[in-house]
This record gives C-alpha cells, structure tokens and sequence, in this order.
C-alpha cells in the first residue's frame, strides 16, 4: 500500500468536524467514498466535501476496488458486522468508540481481523491529544512522586433531546449503543487512563437509572485497580443541574496531584510544593487528526498507531466489568 484510500461507513456529524477532514489533509491519504442508508445524504456529503463516490450500502463501499482500508462511523450496533465484512474484504478498519456494543462483540471483532491479518483501529484519540500527552509526560517525570489514587468524576446535565419519549436519541438505547452516556464518555476516560497509568485489572460499578428518561443506566459509580496497584474511583451521573456540571480527573501521587479534563478546553493543572503550574494546551480543530496521522503511518509502514485493538478491548472489559458484572 502507496497511499491510504479510505471509504467511509457512516458520515453522520462525527465526520463533519471532528474526524472526517483529517482523512483528506494527512499526507498519502485521501477518501474515495462514503455510505450511508440514506442515499441523499450520502451524495450530500460527498458533494459538499468533494468526494467522487457515494453509495447507500455498505458492501458496495467494501468491495470498491479503489477502497483499501475502511472507517466505520456508525452506531455500535453494526460496528462487529461491518468490522467482519472489511476483515474479509482484506481491508484494515478505522472504528468509533465505543468499539462495540459489549465485550464479547469487542472480542469477535479483534479475532476476526487477526484472522484475516488486517489491522484494526479504535477512535479513542486522546491518546495523541497534546493535553493528554503532557499529563503522561509528568506522570513519567515523576514529579508528583508515586502514584496513589485517581479520582474521575463527570456530571452533565440531561439534553432536550433526552426527555422527549418519542424520539430518544440513539445513544441512551442500549440495543443500539450498548448502554446510555457512560457508553459514549467514558471510552476515552477509561483509555486514556490505561495509557497514561497503564492497564486496569479489577473494576466494580453501582449502576441505575435515577431520572427514569431512557433505558439505559444513567449513573454509574465505580471503583477499579490498575495492575501497578494504583486505585481509582469514578462517578458518572448524566441527569443533574447545568450548575453541577463536573468533568475532572485527578492523580494523586506521593508528591502532589495532576488535575485536568477530558471533554472541556481547561487547563492541566499541577500541584506540588505548595504551588500551581498550570498548562494551556491546544485542541485541534478536526480532533482526530493527530490519531488518524499515526493510523495511516502504520498502514504505510512508517508509524506507529497507539490506539490498538488490544488497548480498546481493554476498555471495553472494564465498561462490561463496572456495568454487568464479569466480562468473561
């Protein structure tokens, strides 16, 4: 493979912005088609982003012969169907988060692109976010000492969206997207942590449904153990006040604590000596462009991409572990 010829799955508002564009800007890569059930947004999309073919079905778009690798940006449901269909297309797979609707799926998909010997990657992309980068480069400073205890919290409030019984949004309906909010957010925070502090190994969550707006559970409390011995708490809650909005990780070491986001532009902030340093780091505009540089780098033999199909199947038990109790 010269260059990376991407078909896209799916071109709903994730492509729009936050991953779509970065396909086209990356050097040897490019998008030659897009699908999607609806053939007249499937042909305004490509129109609008100057892409020569669309299609209204997803094995047309695999079997393109000008399509060598595949970006899956559809609800999870389909996410293990379609990841078979390009493994046996011989094309490697780009997928969302979260990389399916539960474990057991996550699992199908990594055996059957081994299988097949294409690659499989997952848009957790933080891990190339420069934010993400500098709380890892500090962690491995050692500057805040050993590592004791990480505290998460994320509270948002309910969407509009979200009391409306008629039309509930795809993401609180579990046969769709495995679960509700927890599902969608806390892919990228249990990631980024197992790549900043390593793998998780034991994790156990208190689940409910408190507001009563949706099926799925919409808050979660969780407590979990990194194999390094290093232990965490996390809250979830996705029904409160907009005044109750919270979204922080801590780590808390021997020495001091690092503190930051995961959805907002704040700060990373670092506390040691009885002082405050405080980073201020950029986010790109098309966000996963800086994941989706290393994916194609690996595809041509020049990178490497560090969100793998292992690392999210690890995600992937520690959501099934907190949420439904043993994964295996």
């Amino acid at each position: 493979m010269k260059k990376v010829s991407w078909g896209f799955i799916g071109c709903g508002d994730v492509t729009e912005v936050k991953s779509g564009p970065a396909f086209q800007q990356i050097r040897d890569s490019t998008v030659v088609a897009v699908m999607r059930r609806d053939g007249g947004k499937a042909e305004d999309y490509a129109a609008r982003h100057n892409i020569p073919k669309w299609y209204n079905d997803a094995d047309s778009l695999i079997n393109d012969p000008h399509v060598n690798a595949v970006y899956i940006a559809t609800p999870p449901n389909v996410h293990l169907e379609y990841t078979i269909a390009c493994a046996r297309a011989g094309k490697p797979v780009y997928v969302e988060k979260p990389m399916a609707l539960n474990y057991e799926q996550a699992g199908k998909m990594v055996e059957v692109c081994k299988e097949a010997g294409v690659s499989l990657f997952v848009a957790l992309y933080r891990r190339r976010l420069p934010k993400f980068l500098k709380v890892k480069e500090l962690i491995e400073s050692g500057v805040i000492g050993d590592i004791r205890l990480v505290n998460l919290m994320l509270i948002f409030p309910g969407s509009k969206e979200d009391y409306d019984r008629n039309n509930i949004p795809w993401r609180v309906l579990p046969d769709i997207a495995g679960g509700g909010y927890f599902y969608d957010l806390a892919p990228h925070q249990l990631d980024i942590l197992d790549y900043i502090l390593g793998p998780i190994s034991e994790a156990k969550g208190l689940v409910g449904n408190q507001g009563g707006f949706y099926p799925a559970e919409d808050i979660v409390n969780a407590v979990f153990r990194f194999k390094s011995g290093v232990v965490g708490n996390g809250s979830w809650c996705f029904t409160t006040s907009e005044e109750s909005r919270t979204d922080v990780i801590e780590i808390i070491g021997s020495k001091g604590k690092i503190e930051f986001s995961t959805f907002e532009t704040t700060p990373v902030k670092l506390y040691v000596n009885n002082g405050v340093e405080v980073y201020e780091l950029p986010t790109p505009k098309h966000i996963q462009k800086p994941l989706i540089e290393t994916v194609v780098g690996e595809l041509l033999g020049r990178d490497k991409c560090p969100s793998t199909a292992e690392s999210a199947l690890r995600t992937s038990w520690v959501m099934e572990e907190i949420v439904h109790g043993s994964a295996c």
